[in-house]
């Protein structure tokens, strides 16, 4: 039996970014129930690289933060919820 997080999982950016994100991509899921460890594409939200685009632009938009395609951590920044919460709390400009 799987336990679904409970938003106390998520920190603040964690559930802004997730409303946005689940936004941005028409994920027909509530926000608050994404686990900000679980991998954002494959085997976790299942998300592909059209959805990358989306975020990237919704990034852009709601953080002013350009994530370029040919940064090699991307990996790394997209992997989950909070790990491209982490790179917006330490990219965000002023």
């Amino acid at each position: 039996m799987t336990t679904v997080p409970s938003s106390h999982d998520q920190t603040a950016l964690e559930r802004e970014l997730a409303a946005h994100l689940t936004e941005a991509v028409q994920l027909d899921m509530d926000p608050l129930d994404i686990d900000p460890n679980m991998p954002l594409f494959g085997e976790g939200l299942g998300l592909d690289s059209i959805d990358v685009l989306e975020i990237a632009l919704m990034v852009n938009t709601q953080y002013g933060i350009k994530l370029e395609s040919h940064d090699d951590n991307n990996r790394e920044i997209f992997h989950s919820l909070r790990s491209l919460a982490h790179y917006i709390s330490t990219h965000r400009p002023g």
